[in-house]
């Protein structure tokens, strides 16, 4: 019903898991280069948030589980490691737009828990397309309680690609609404399918659709495809 455009998307999507929900053992190597300096690091400003996310998941990410047990902490660990990173209620607000507004309460809630699955669910199938790549932060810039966070990825073939993760600050704490790669973004892309798509289905139609897509792409990511 919706696809994310292939090229950028997947890369969006792949950096944005090595962020939040590990990597696969090609990636498990993955450089991590901040710009700040070590003294910084307590100030949970926006470049902080987001780089130490990324040594946190890393680090879960090279520590092999030994069996099922081990598995599932990890999983566990690394979605609570994507909630503490990812405004998902933010998100789920500018993916839907007016939509969003028109929505019950508990509908808006079913939206953003099923987003987070599904969305989870594609990061990780995405991870085992990606080789081994260098992530440099560049700095952030600050606009009151949004930020931008600026990095530059370089692929194992070579590629070169720019990563902004957008953020807002809500109770002192920054979180990621939106990433764009080579300014392509992943709030606009799934936006413009949704609006389309609500044109012809109820809400409550996308919901199940979404749940259905979701189980579907759990199943395959439980059997390794």
């Amino acid at each position: 019903m919706f696809e994310a455009k292939p090229l950028r998307f997947s890369t969006l999507v792949a950096i944005t898991a090595v962020m939040t929900f590990g990597a696969a053992p090609v990636l498990a190597q993955t450089m991590v280069t901040d710009p700040q300096p070590a003294s910084t690091a307590g100030r949970a400003g926006p470049l902080n948030v987001v780089s130490s996310s990324v040594s946190r998941v890393l680090t879960m990410a090279r520590a092999q589980p030994s069996d099922a047990a081990e598995s599932g902490k990890r999983k566990a660990e690394i979605r609570q490691a994507a909630e503490e990173l990812f405004d998902f209620d933010e998100m789920s607000r500018l993916l839907l737009g007016q939509r969003w507004m028109d929505a019950s309460a508990q509908q808006q809630h079913d939206f953003t828990v099923v987003l987070a699955d599904l969305l989870q669910s594609v990061y990780l199938k995405t991870l085992g397309n990606f080789t081994l790549a260098k992530i440099t932060f560049q700095g952030e810039t600050i606009t009151g309680s949004y930020a931008q966070v600026r990095s530059i990825m370089a692929t194992g073939n070579g590629e070169i690609v720019a990563i902004e993760y957008r953020m807002l600050e809500r109770d002192g704490q920054w979180a990621v609404y939106d990433v764009a790669v080579d300014g392509v973004s992943l709030v606009s892309n799934y936006r413009s399918q949704f609006n389309s798509i609500l044109k012809r289905i109820t809400f409550a139609q996308l919901l199940e659709h979404l749940r259905n897509r979701e189980a579907a792409a759990a199943s395959r990511a439980d059997q390794g495809q």
